[in-house]
């Protein structure tokens, strides 16, 4: 457990290639249409991080309130212009999305469902933003989270999000979505022991996939 703190807890930034601001907007351009051919038009605000992911802060949030019912946010500091950034799984490369069931809101109230579910998620895609440039993250795979002392870890599992089989493209660049879904530790469980397929058909069949709200009760 230790290393796993040690390995969340800092992001290592190694020497990297400088682009230009031209290049960082094309980029965005292309990487926003990527991402809307698959998950709707993109909400206008974003959830901007006080200290940015590239020197250890937290994902910028980008929202997606027209694809399924609820919101989904994504990603987009993973890859670069070039299109490095995670550790290439069996797919490739990759940028985050994530679910809940609740529709975007704009309440300054921080403790509505919406607000405390896309703080966590902003929690655990920052963690798994900084573990995916040291470890090979690929779909069907858990993972766990630690958190503060005395906290439940965060038990997540992968999958590849390929809607109507939507290929995520940067441009002429093919790349993919890996969702991550929070679940129950029973749930990570019965996956580790049958296989996640079998803890997505259990899922689907509830109405959960690919949402990571736990205000329900376990399946397993």
């Amino acid at each position: 457990m230790g290393f796993l703190n040690r390995l969340f807890g800092k992001k290592e930034t190694p020497i990297e290639k400088e682009f230009t601001e031209e290049e960082h907007e094309r980029d965005y351009e292309l990487k926003s249409e990527g991402l809307e051919n698959i998950l709707g038009k993109m909400h206008n605000l974003v959830g901007h991080a006080i200290i940015p992911f590239a020197i250890g802060g937290a994902v910028d949030m980008y929202y997606f309130p027209n694809h399924i019912k609820g919101t989904g946010f994504a990603t987009m500091e993973l890859l670069d212009p070039d299109g490095n950034g995670p550790k290439k799984n069996r797919i490739g490369t990759y940028e985050l999305v994530a679910f809940t069931k609740y529709d975007y809101n704009t309440e300054e109230e921080t403790q509505t469902p919406f607000n405390l579910i896309e703080r966590k998620a902003c929690s655990f895609l920052t963690a798994i933003g900084m573990y995916s440039s040291q470890a090979v993250l690929n779909p069907k795979e858990t993972i766990e989270i630690p958190n503060g002392e005395n906290e439940e870890n965060t038990c997540l599992v992968f999958d590849l999000y390929e809607p109507d089989r939507k290929k995520f493209k940067i441009g002429d660049r093919a790349h993919h979505l890996l969702l991550c879904m929070q679940i129950f530790r029973s749930e990570m469980d019965y996956a580790r022991q049958n296989g996640s397929d079998e803890l997505f058909k259990i899922l689907k069949e509830k109405g959960i996939y690919p949402y990571s709200d736990l205000d329900r009760e376990p399946m397993i």
